[in-house]
């Protein structure tokens, strides 16, 4: 019996059974009959919850199999410092009212773009030119981050403190107001890139193994970084974009989903790392909303709790090593 319930296929059906529960619950939790009013407030952020999920565990299981370590994420090559910069930038020459009050979908379009070539970038003229040298990569793409922050934080010392004041709302996750147009294009983005990122996973099983098994096997391990680079860029660029960064988010989902799973099997830790992630997001902004009376944040919970499990899995994998 309880080899039983080892196997995958039954974590992820209670996975599934505990992701219905907790969004029936939040959909209909207080709403007194009013459920046209609920599905059009709290649905919206549900989908959120859903194509944020998805993204932060298969863009950072895919990482850290890329990477060989389950201490990093794909924020660690700068990107959020990157989206940072940009909403910086915009705020800082064409003023926040405007932008704001255009609700364009080009500034979506352009956080989305710019992050790609800058996965783009570091793949093709680091990567190749490093000798596949990823520990060089993820050393420039730290540098990069610190750069990309000493700009942002020099122009937001300079910077209107009207505009400043509307930049912040900019600069941390919000499931609160996530835009209706922005959510449908960067739910179909991120699908069409986890789908991509399904079809991959045998390869990523084989380059779990590490580099030199991959090669023996018959992958082109330089060409499939690049193409990894790029698509792991696109997901945390369409869901940075879409609520704004979420930092520890990917690390809690993908090391749980480790734990949790006990395979090595990528199409088994996707499942569940996104199933793992959206009961995350929908519990903690469910606590945030009727525990909390909204005090504070989701993104705030997810950065103080993935910073203690940060710690306590460094200090868990000391231990094991001693």
């Amino acid at each position: 019996m309880k080899k039983y319930f080892q196997r995958p296929a039954i974590k992820i059906l209670v996975l599934i059974l505990a992701v219905l529960g907790i969004c029936l619950l939040y959909l209909s939790y207080k709403t007194y009959g009013n459920w046209a009013f609920a599905l059009e407030l709290r649905g919206k952020k549900l989908l959120a919850f859903v194509f944020v999920g998805i993204a932060a565990a298969f863009s950072t299981i895919s990482f850290q199999t890329m990477t060989q370590n389950h201490f990093l994420t794909p924020n660690i090559l700068g990107l959020d410092s990157l989206y940072v910069f940009v909403q910086t930038l915009l705020f800082f020459f064409l003023g926040g009212q405007q932008l704001l009050g255009k609700d364009s979908m080009g500034t979506f379009f352009l956080n989305v773009l710019l992050m790609v070539i800058a996965g783009f970038s570091l793949a093709k003229l680091l990567l190749k030119r490093s000798g596949n040298d990823l520990f060089l990569l993820l050393m420039i793409g730290i540098i990069l981050g610190t750069f990309f922050n000493s700009i942002s934080t020099f122009l937001q010392v300079v910077m209107d403190p009207n505009e400043y004041d509307l930049l912040q709302g900019k600069l941390f996750a919000s499931f609160g107001n996530v835009n209706s147009q922005y959510l449908i294009i960067a739910g179909l983005g991120i699908v069409g890139l986890a789908l991509f990122l399904w079809v991959q996973s045998p390869a990523l099983d084989v380059l779990h193994l590490g580099n030199d098994q991959a090669v023996n096997l018959g992958i082109n391990v330089s060409s499939f970084q690049t193409i990894l680079l790029i698509v792991i860029s696109a997901l945390v660029g369409l869901s940075t974009s879409l609520v704004g960064p979420v930092t520890f988010l990917g690390f809690i989902v993908a090391n749980m989903s480790y734990q949790f799973m006990g395979t090595y099997r990528h199409r088994d830790l996707f499942i569940g790392g996104s199933l793992l992630a959206i009961l995350l997001l929908v519990l903690g902004q469910f606590l945030v909303e009727q525990i909390f009376q909204l005090n504070t944040t989701l993104s705030i919970v997810i950065e103080f709790g993935g910073g203690i499990y940060f710690v306590g899995k460094i200090i868990s994998e000391r231990k094991q090593r001693t």
